[in-house]
């Protein structure tokens, strides 16, 4: 006899109530399947929500070659992913929560109110609606002998046998937000392939600044400069000279090639141009000219306006005898050599590198060496700076696995 109940959706656990899980489960609920996420957290979208302060930067409007090469290594993976859900396509889903976004002259993306949170509170309303259950305080603790997951809560430890999983997790950095790269030993014990994490989009440490740049201009910014590695084009922007190293946005900018430049060579180097603006036989000439009794210091101040924190790391960073030479210091002044050691800790960072390497997934995200387990976010193997990119890349692969999970279930059906 026929059982006359109607047949109950299949369950899918979403772990992790970031951007990527949320948007996963979006596109599952979509789908007809029962879904449920689990956060640690006591709220989801911490992070999200911290990446809104002092500006909601959603995604960058730049064209889509230059965008989706700001993937680097990763760049053939995320265009998979990218080509589903660009930037456009991630501003038409935003208006379609009613919240509208601007273009700044900057090339970025930000709602128009520049906040985070009524976006969250718009999307976690749709996703409700839609039947989607949310468990915050639910830590994912890995399997049991059966396959079911483990998952503690404030009241003890349940097991749930879901019909699939969406895995995401964050990478490592920013710990007391949820990203704290706890899951790399339970997947590693899987044998899934697991790039290390590392620090990105993160400041760096030199092997010591003197006494008195410590002293006098630790926290000072650097503005109306250019950054750039050797080799490489120089970029303009500011960053912020702190009693380790270095840190800021154009440091953000250039942390990928330093990484690897110290995990190669144990040191890395940006090459620091004071003055972007001047070519360096105008700076030489105006080096040249009589300086009487006036000091350097001065000299440089008033014939180039080099004064303050700029002053001070040009003298820390050049010889006596480089300092003396107007066509050394001019040369000094355009490329300044600040060597690098370590990056910050990765607790510290933006974001991280590193992760589940995408050999170890299908198209679909899924594991090869567990079906029906998905990932997605920024505990996939790929980095990318700030201006968006790593939102964007999020968003995306949370959509195409939370689509890929509902497209595996129903063929196991």
């Amino acid at each position: 006899m026929n059982d006359p109940r109607p047949a109950s959706p299949p369950l899918v656990a979403v772990i992790g109530g970031g951007p990527a899980g949320l948007m996963a489960a979006e596109a599952l609920a979509r789908r007809g399947v029962a879904v449920q996420v689990f956060d640690a957290m006591p709220s989801v979208g911490r992070k999200f929500l911290l990446a809104g302060v002092g500006g909601m930067n959603i995604t960058h409007s730049e064209p889509y070659p230059a965008f989706v090469g700001r993937y680097a290594e990763r760049q053939a993976e995320l265009d998979g992913l990218l080509r589903h859900f660009d930037a456009e396509a991630l501003r038409q889903w935003i208006h379609g929560l009613g919240i509208e976004t601007f273009i700044g002259t900057s090339g970025r993306v930000f709602p128009r109110d520049m906040k985070a949170a009524p976006l969250l509170r718009a999307w976690l309303k749709r996703l409700r609606e839609a039947g989607v259950v949310i468990h915050t305080r639910h830590r994912w603790l890995g399997w049991t002998a059966e396959g079911a997951l483990r998952i503690a809560y404030p009241q003890g430890e349940l097991q749930l046998q879901a019909d699939a999983v969406v895995l995401a997790l964050g990478g490592g950095s920013w710990a007391r937000l949820g990203s704290d790269g706890a899951w790399v030993p339970l997947l590693g014990e899987r044998a899934v392939d697991i790039s290390p994490l590392q620090a990105s989009n993160c400041g760096f440490e030199v092997a010591g600044w003197s006494e008195l740049l410590q002293s006098k201009f630790a926290g000072a910014p650097l503005k109306n400069i250019a950054l750039s590695v050797p080799g490489a084009v120089p970029r303009k922007g500011e960053f912020i000279l702190t009693a380790q190293g270095v840190e800021g946005s154009l440091v953000y900018a250039w942390s990928a090639a330093v990484r690897e430049a110290i995990n190669r060579d144990g040191r890395g180097t940006l090459l620091l141009d004071l003055l972007p603006d001047r070519p360096v036989d105008k700076i030489a000439q105006a080096l040249a000219k009589p300086r009487g009794s006036r000091s350097m210091a001065k000299h440089l101040h008033s014939q180039l306006g080099i004064e303050g924190v700029k002053a001070a790391l040009l003298r820390e960073l050049t010889d006596q005898a480089t300092f003396a030479d107007p066509e050394r210091l001019a040369a000094a002044i355009k490329a300044l050599p600040i060597t690098l050691v370590r990056t910050r800790p990765l607790d510290e960072a933006i974001s991280s590198a590193g992760g589940v390497r995408f050999e170890a997934l299908d198209e679909g995200l899924m594991l090869r060496a567990m079906p029906g387990v998905f990932c997605a976010g920024e505990m996939l193997d790929w980095e990318a700076p700030t201006g968006g990119y790593l939102l964007t890349a999020c968003f995306a692969s949370g959509l195409r696995a939370g689509n890929a999970a509902a497209d595996w279930l129903k063929l196991q059906s």
